[in-house]
């Protein structure tokens, strides 16, 4: 009988944690669907990364090809630099903005207070919103490097493709807690994507996409180093333009690992502390 005691609360977490994992299906079939109706948007969104490529093209033309910096004793031509810059940026942003703009797009439908009333938690909610970007986002950036190569004849480690998938697994849930953070920022202000925009532009900057930080001043140097963004982004470069493996790129995932947890935790918490506020004032359909 003390046994039944002892399983029983064991065996009442477990059911709940399926139960709850279950329902993560249905978030990402909805996100499927309503993606697949706006069609316009996949095209619009890879056409902006193409746009981009095709410019630093030219500028690549007058950039010195020294001027990137070797990795594993290869030498980059500028395209391949910053293709890998633009693939790793366009997936913090897309990550990012994907998980605020959820919460905001459920308090524009009116549809924000009657979600949270189903028996879904906190969390499940949180997790379900992203878990399309968790198959999309990777996917997306693979296709993107290849294109690349095909359009622009860029020459990519293709063996590094491991090492970098797990580079993005890390990195994942670190964007996903600065788009937590940024949720609870919209519920509690209604308006501030202009804010996390510019925040976005200054970090991925800062990181190196578009230019080695060597050319940035000394004390910003010194200040993006520790960036997750420019560890990630770094650690993918060494492992598509260099010949890094996974012995190479494991320090790089160890520090982006606790970084991803500090960023989940601070997100759920500052999230949760938001709903409870706007729940406290009666505010949490408006905007």
């Amino acid at each position: 009988m003390s046994t039944a005691g002892i399983r029983e609360p064991s065996v009442g977490r477990l059911a709940v944690v399926r139960a709850e994992s279950a329902k993560l299906s249905a978030f990402l079939r909805r996100d499927f669907l309503v993606a697949w109706s706006y069609r316009l948007s996949f095209v619009t969104d890879w056409a902006s990364m193409i746009v981009q490529v095709i410019v630093f093209n030219f500028v690549g033309k007058i950039v010195r090809v020294d001027a990137v910096g070797t990795f594993g004793g290869s030498q980059p031509t500028y395209m391949e630099y910053v293709a890998v810059g633009i693939a790793i940026s366009s997936f913090m942003a897309v990550g990012l903005g994907r998980v605020y703009s959820v919460i905001r797009q459920e308090q524009l439908q009116g549809t924000l207070e009657s979600l949270l009333l189903t028996p879904t938690a906190y969390t499940t909610i949180q997790m379900g919103s992203v878990v399309y970007d968790l198959v999309y986002v990777p996917v997306r950036t693979f296709i993107f490097l290849g294109l690349t190569t095909v359009v622009f004849g860029t020459s990519f480690n293709w063996s590094g493709l491991g090492p970098t998938l797990a580079i993005l697994l890390v990195f994942i849930p670190f964007v996903w807690g600065l788009g937590v953070l940024a949720a609870a920022w919209t519920l509690t202000f209604k308006r501030g994507t202009g804010v996390i925009g510019i925040v976005t532009t200054f970090v991925t900057i800062g990181a190196g996409t578009y230019f080695p930080t060597s050319v940035l001043p000394s004390w910003a140097e010194e200040v993006f180093r520790f960036s997750p963004v420019t560890i990630a982004l770094k650690a993918a470069r060494e492992a598509l333009l260099g010949t890094a493996g996974w012995a190479d790129t494991l320090p790089s995932i160890l520090v982006l690992v606790p970084c991803a947890i500090v960023s989940l935790s601070v997100g759920v918490f500052a999230f949760r502390q938001a709903l409870e506020r706007e729940r406290r004032r009666g505010t949490l359909g408006l905007y």
